[in-house]
C-alpha cells in the first residue's frame, strides 16, 4: 500500500480499506499522512495473515512482480507466489474479486505469475491496456474467487487483437522458466536440454520420447 495515496481514494469512495507493506519509511509516511486505513508491516510473499473470507476486493498496484525476484537463498519465486494467492483466495469471500496491476519484465514471468494464481483456486485472466504503446502500456491480472466474472476490456483495445485482452486461464499445464531465464529444474524441458547437453559431449542419451520427464504414479 506505500503512503496510502490510493488508499485515499477507496476511502473518497466510501470504502474501508487493509493495507500492507514490507517497506517500514513507507508506512510511516502513511501515518504522518493520516490515512483511514489500517496498515499492516508485512511481505506478502510469506501469505495474507487474515482472517479467512473477510474482504470483499483486493486491489494491487506495481507489487506483484517483486515476488519474483529471488532477494535470498531461501526465496523460491514460485513457492512466494503460490503462498501469496493461496492465502489471497483465502481472505477474500466468495464471489469478490482481485485486480493486480503489475510489470512483468518478460512472458516467462507472466507465465510464472498467472500458472500460481490459477493453482490457488482463481479464475479470470490478464487485461491490457494499450497493448501498443510502449509507454501507456499496463497489465492488469483480473481474478475471481468461487464464480467466473467477466473480464474488462482493457483500454486502447480497439484495434488490437482479440486474444490480447480475452486471455482466460486454462486447466492446461503452464511450463515456465524461473527468473535467470532457466527451466525449472526436473521439468520436462529442463531434462531434454540435459540430454541434448550430454549429446553435444558424445555421451551415449536415451531417445526423447512422449514420456520423458513424465513423472510415474506413486506404488502401492
Amino acid at each position: 500500500c506505500g503512503s496510502g495515496l490510493s488508499g485515499d481514494y477507496i476511502s473518497e469512495e466510501g470504502h474501508y480499506w487493509v493495507g500492507m507493506d514490507i517497506s517500514p519509511a513507507m508506512l510511516d509516511v502513511a501515518l504522518e499522512r493520516e490515512v483511514e486505513g489500517d496498515l499492516l508491516l508485512a511481505d506478502v510473499g510469506h501469505g495474507i495473515p487474515l482472517r479467512p473470507g473477510t474482504f470483499d476486493g483486493c486491489i494491487s498496484i506495481s507489487a506483484v512482480q517483486w515476488l519474483c525476484n529471488a532477494d535470498k537463498k531461501s526465496h523460491s519465486p514460485p513457492k512466494r507466489l503460490y503462498r501469496f494467492f493461496s492465502t489471497l483466495y483465502t481472505a477474500l469471500a466468495r464471489g469478490s474479486r482481485a485486480v493486480l496491476q503489475l510489470y512483468p519484465e518478460n512472458s516467462e514471468q507472466l507465465e510464472l505469475i498467472t500458472a500460481q494464481a490459477m493453482r490457488a483456486g482463481f479464475t479470470g485472466g490478464m487485461v491490457v491496456d494499450y497493448p501498443n504503446s510502449a509507454k501507456a502500456k499496463k497489465f492488469f491480472l483480473c481474478l475471481f474467487v468461487g464464480t467466473s466474472g467477466t473480464l474488462p476490456k482493457g483500454l486502447g483495445t480497439e484495434c488490437a487483437s482479440e486474444e490480447l485482452h480475452q486471455a482466460k486461464f486454462t486447466n492446461e499445464r503452464t511450463r515456465f522458466r524461473n527468473v535467470k531465464g532457466k527451466s525449472v529444474k526436473k521439468s520436462r524441458d529442463w531434462i531434454l536440454e540435459k540430454k541434448e547437453r550430454r549429446r553435444r559431449q558424445g555421451k551415449e542419451v536415451r531417445a526423447d520420447t512422449k514420456y520423458t520427464g513424465r513423472k510415474r504414479r506413486p506404488h502401492f
